[in-house]
């Protein structure tokens, strides 16, 4: 994912930064980087977000146990 298909994938779940970081245990700057094209997601963080697009809510319950 590109820096503006994860600002969409944010925006689209109505998320802050912030809230997008906390609800996916993901850091705040993190993801302030990755939307600013400062820096991409890994592998693994780009499966992570793969799995959030398709599905956001179950992902985070499974996040959140």
């Amino acid at each position: 994912m590109n820096a503006e298909e994860i600002r969409a994938l944010r925006r689209r779940l109505g998320l802050t930064q912030a809230a997008f970081a906390a609800r996916y245990h993901l850091s705040p700057r993190v993801i302030a980087n990755w939307e600013s094209g400062r820096d991409g997601p890994s592998g693994a963080a780009a499966t992570l977000l793969t799995l959030i697009a398709r599905a956001p809510d179950q992902i985070a319950r499974i996040l959140a146990r």
